[in-house]
């Protein structure tokens, strides 16, 4: 690996995370819940993927890197344990809404968790 390339690459998926967050903001805009959730979990992964990638920590799945999130970050008390909580709480709607059959969240569900995940990456950020 080249210097520097493993900052430019934990950069570019935060950026991602930022990008990601963003589209999440339309699709809650149009009433578009189970993509709002979609975008919202994997905002969180790409910011969880950058600061992973930073610590030269190495996963290959969603489960993988939510639990080395969870043993580097929140066991230790680096990030705050309620972060933890939100990210399986958005992975675990991701799911049932992107794989669940006849199933639709609502403005109620998913409009609470907009502010949370901004500080959820406001926190990561702070770690990079």
């Amino acid at each position: 690996m080249k210097k520097g390339t493993k900052e430019e690459y934990a950069k570019y998926r935060f950026q991602r995370a930022e990008e990601t967050y963003n589209d999440a903001l339309l699709m809650a805009e149009k009433g578009s819940w189970n993509s709002a959730i979609n975008r919202l979990y994997y905002s969180c992964f790409y910011a969880v993927m950058a600061l992973l990638i930073k610590n030269d920590i190495e996963t290959k799945t969603h489960n993988g890197t939510k639990s080395q999130f969870g043993i580097h970050f929140i066991k230790n008390g680096i990030i705050d344990k309620s972060y933890n909580t939100l990210y399986t709480r958005l992975f675990d709607y991701r799911q049932k809404g992107d794989y669940g059959d006849l199933f639709d969240y609502d403005e109620e569900t998913i409009k609470p968790l907009i502010e949370p995940v901004r500080e959820f990456l406001d926190v990561i950020k702070k770690h990079l």
